[in-house]
């Protein structure tokens, strides 16, 4: 029987809807027939919010560290002691600096092997930055915690996996956070993710323009001509599936897609707002090039349902099993290139819920 791995989950706000979800989404009763739930955050912040969510199956236990954590049973790791003054619905910077600290310790133990994968749960950035929290997300500090040269932040779902090339960066500078040798890094580490994590032997890949229908041949912009379209051929030749640069929005209005594994954007709002009205509620965030598996729910902290018992946990669930499955798929991937002879199957392709 194949062991059970552990997940690392950070409580992320505690004036947002973080916890709820997260409650919500590991009160069925089989939750920890597929994995070892491990919580970083505060075992009263938990209870507190248990009250608001009616009927919640939430057994708890609390420990001091992942290796007294219960296999059957859902563990938190009090990352502070001190009394949780939750103030729902507002950004402080008492939430920002709790969420601050179990984010660390979650890294921390990813760093030493404890935990097998990693689970976010929404942090709101204003609280971050009063807290001191020098990164834009959790993408941004990720990249640098683990040293990764290159992430990808990566969406996910039933739908389509679009990723992006600029991730959180204003409109105006994007053209800044562009040229052609970032867009290559960022299509090898899509390119080798996609084989590694989600089992595509030969995956494509499908670039989109930046500018209006992706230039025009120049005539509305001329990135797609100085960097976008050098960027595919170069990758091309480094045995890269990819095509492109298309227009967004036909490339959206045709269902053209479906025909390919995964997408690049230039920016952010490119590939989230076609990705998330097809997906809201049940795609998950995955960031691409970590030594470790990454994922998070599609949504932010919600302020403004906080503490209403409304927050839908569908994407936190998916957030969950999915963190599995590409653990699964990268070991498998890992040990297969090792010893070809022990590929008996195929990795995992969907999120088995």
């Amino acid at each position: 029987m194949a062991r059970k791995i552990k997940i690392g989950i950070t409580i992320g706000d505690i004036n947002g809807i973080g916890p709820e979800v997260i409650i919500k989404a590991l009160s069925h009763p089989k939750m920890t027939d597929y994995f070892t739930p491990i919580i970083y955050g505060s075992s009263k912040a938990l209870a507190y919010h248990k009250n608001i969510v009616k009927d919640a199956n939430f057994p708890f236990v609390s420990i001091n560290e992942v290796a007294n954590a219960g296999h059957n049973k859902i563990n938190v790791i009090n990352c502070w002691q001190e009394d949780t003054n939750i103030m729902l619905g507002q950004a402080t910077k008492e939430s920002g600096r709790f969420a601050l600290l179990a984010l660390e310790k979650a890294v921390q133990d990813a760093k030493d092997g404890k935990i097998d994968a990693l689970v976010t749960a929404p942090i709101n950035k204003h609280a971050m930055e009063l807290a001191g929290f020098k990164h834009k997300g959790h993408t941004e500090f990720l990249a640098e915690a683990f040293d990764a040269p290159e992430v990808v932040m990566t969406m996910v779902s039933d739908s389509a996996v679009i990723a992006v090339a600029s991730n959180h960066v204003p409109v105006k500078d994007v053209v800044d956070n562009l040229d052609k040798k970032r867009i290559i890094r960022k299509l090898k580490v899509l390119n080798k993710s996609l084989k590694q994590d989600f089992g595509k032997e030969r995956p494509t890949i499908a670039v989109l323009g930046l500018n209006p229908h992706a230039g025009d041949n120049g005539l509305i912009g001329s990135e797609e001509k100085d960097f976008i379209e050098p960027a595919v051929k170069e990758a091309k030749r480094n045995d890269v599936l990819v095509s492109g640069p298309f227009p967004a929005d036909g490339f959206f209005g045709g269902k053209d897609f479906r025909k390919v594994d995964a997408i690049l954007a230039m920016y952010h709002d490119q590939g989230l707002i076609p990705f998330k009205l097809m997906s809201f509620g049940d795609g998950v965030n995955f960031t691409a090039g970590l030594p470790i598996i990454r994922t998070s729910p599609d949504h932010g902290t919600a302020y403004n349902i906080a503490g209403e018992n409304q927050a839908d946990s569908g994407s936190f669930r998916k957030a969950l099993f999915l963190a599995k499955d590409l653990y699964n798929n990268r070991k498998l991937y890992s040990d297969t290139s090792k010893d070809p002879i022990k590929k008996t199957s195929k990795p995992q392709e969907e999120i088995q819920d």
